[in-house]
């Protein structure tokens, strides 16, 4: 049987008075209590490489939810694995770079 889920997305000024909106959308739509903190990591990594809009994007299947920072250009490596990263996989299940390397996702919940 599939799991059903739900994708949202949006984009956010590549300024950091955004990270408490950024917090307060994902907040808003799923329950785990450690999603606001892994969008806040994903979107300050993303707007710290200078990124003028950063794309949010969250999406739910069954149990897993999948949180994913945009940018326009690909992340320089201290973006990318910087400091926020040791947060982001000690509370991730997944995480990981893009396909084209311009944004980081982590994954909450299951294995697969």
């Amino acid at each position: 049987m599939p799991e059903s889920g739900h994708t949202w997305q949006k984009a956010f000024k590549g300024e950091p008075i955004e990270a408490p909106h950024v917090r307060l959308w994902v907040r808003g739509r799923v329950e785990h209590p450690d999603a606001p903190l892994v969008a806040d990591e994903l979107f300050v990594a993303v707007l710290g490489s200078g990124a003028l809009v950063v794309e949010m994007t969250l999406s739910t299947a069954g149990a897993r939810i999948r949180i994913t920072a945009q940018g326009p250009d690909p992340l320089p490596l201290i973006h990318s694995h910087g400091p926020g990263w040791s947060i982001l996989t000690a509370l991730c299940h997944r995480a990981g770079l893009t396909t084209d390397e311009s944004g980081l996702w982590g994954q909450l919940g299951g294995c697969s």
